[in-house]
């Protein structure tokens, strides 16, 4: 909404019809929590004198104009702190802008110290300690990220904001307060003990996990995503740090814990990370902590399924099928996933020896991803490999026809290697002429394959 230029606020009629339209605007882009907050009206001792300041600040920075907007808006900081919270909102843009621009570095030193003080100013006249302290903490990391003595400082002020807000902290502050995490325990060696920083990463991971659950719940499958991507970055992260969670440190270390309490979800995450980065899944560890977590909210597609393959690598085929189908049926999954889920299913029916089962998984894989083309592949694998099943053994044509549907197979597939193969075994010319067949005729196949193909020779 723009405001006439010419308009001044002479009654007090004028100043309440753009005061709170300009309030409206601003108080828009705030959280719910802090549309309660207890700024509201309070003008100080001289109202006229707080309308006029406002009116000037208002007008200087809805124009862009922020060096303008300064001295209002500080004279309202100063005689006015009640008037709204509005005015700290904007008051931190403001000196944000201008230190922005500002080239020398003791001038934009003072601009970056002015925002820090009107953060603990709001929080001192409007309340909203937890919103305000976490923005505070994201506001110092811009400002402050590289220098190493103020690391410490950044640190506890998203351990403030994390006490303050636990699963309401912004998404955003997540993958910052585990970034500062790193650089604290990198640059100032011996600050931080592996305990320590475990700890923060286990609470950040923990707030991600409910925010994921959340979206999902009220069908935000694109809001789910980005929080999988933050926790991406926070395991980027704690990799970057001193401590070492290769699989000797779980093993000395974090194994006898989880023996003496064998349902602690966090430490059994924890050792299934870390046991799944150095890449010993064969330990049964790995397998006994994945069972822990299998079944919390929100329930993970990719642990799921990766159980049930290594249940199906150690022979237990009943365990594996019944965790892949667990995981395909989760609500809001994707469909490359559901793809995913369906390809090791064929894998297990293939192992099994059931054939036709294996297809229709493979298809399956291949509708609900069309970018699968591997699905078509595997299809092709399961009937290159049925010559044996397949053979009548009295003619060589007809028992070779499954080389031909296999071909079809890989070549949906852009496979170019089982192309290649298979061709190498489609019948001879002499194979077709001894029964009188032509190439380019329809031929059916009568095992299993059921596939009608269209003749073809090697030659």
């Amino acid at each position: 909404m723009v405001y006439k230029k010419q308009i001044r606020l002479t009654t007090y009629s004028m100043f309440k019809s753009i005061f709170f339209k300009a309030a409206f605007i601003g108080l828009a882009i705030i959280s719910s929590a802090e549309l309660h907050a207890q700024c509201k009206g309070d003008f100080g001792a001289d109202k006229a004198t707080a309308e006029v300041k406002l009116a000037l600040y208002g007008d200087a920075y809805r124009g862009n104009k922020f060096s303008e907007a300064r001295a209002p808006l500080q004279w309202l900081l100063t005689n006015a702190p009640k008037v709204s919270t509005k005015i700290y909102v904007d008051g931190v843009d403001i000196y944000d802008k201008l230190a922005a621009a500002e080239a020398d570095p003791a001038k934009k030193q003072m601009l970056i110290d002015s925002i820090m003080a009107i953060y603990d100013m709001r929080v001192r006249n409007c309340g909203d300690e937890g919103p305000v302290v976490n923005r505070k903490a994201n506001s110092m990391f811009k400002y402050y990220y590289k220098d190493k003595t103020k690391l410490g400082d950044i640190l506890a002020m998203f351990d403030k904001a994390y006490e303050l807000n636990g699963n309401n902290m912004i998404d955003q502050s997540l993958d910052l307060y585990m970034k500062v995490v790193q650089l604290q325990s990198t640059f100032n060696k011996g600050s931080l003990s592996d305990d320590e920083i475990l700890d923060r990463y286990d609470k950040i991971n923990a707030v991600i996990d409910f925010k994921i659950k959340k979206a999902l719940d009220a069908g935000k499958a694109a809001d789910a995503d980005k929080l999988k991507s933050i926790r991406a970055g926070l395991d980027d992260n704690l990799a970057k740090t001193p401590v070492k969670f290769d699989c000797e440190m779980v093993k000395s270390k974090l194994e006898p814990k989880f023996r003496a309490n064998p349902t602690d979800r966090v430490l059994a995450k924890r050792i299934f990370t870390f046991m799944l980065q150095d890449k010993c899944t064969d330990d049964p560890l790995w397998l006994e902590t994945g069972e822990v977590l299998k079944d919390v909210e929100p329930k993970d597609f990719g642990l799921i399924k990766n159980l049930g393959l290594k249940h199906l690598s150690n022979g237990n085929a009943e365990k594996a099928e019944a965790l892949i189908r667990e995981a395909i049926a989760l609500p809001n999954i994707k469909p490359d996933q559901k793809s995913e889920g369906y390809m090791a299913l064929g894998a297990i029916e293939s192992k099994k020896g059931s054939n036709i089962a294996a297809r229709e998984n493979f298809r399956q894989a291949a509708a609900a991803d069309p970018a699968n083309k591997e699905a078509y592949s595997k299809i092709g694998d399961l009937y290159y490999n049925s010559f044996d099943d397949c053979a009548k053994r009295q003619n060589m044509a007809e028992d070779r026809l499954v080389y031909i549907a296999a071909y079809e197979m890989y070549q949906r597939g852009g496979d170019a290697q089982g192309m290649a193969k298979s061709r190498s075994q489609w019948p001879s010319k002499e194979d077709i002429f001894l029964l009188n067949w032509k190439v380019g005729e329809s031929k059916k196949i009568s095992c299993w394959v059921g596939e009608t193909v269209t003749l073809k020779t090697r030659d």
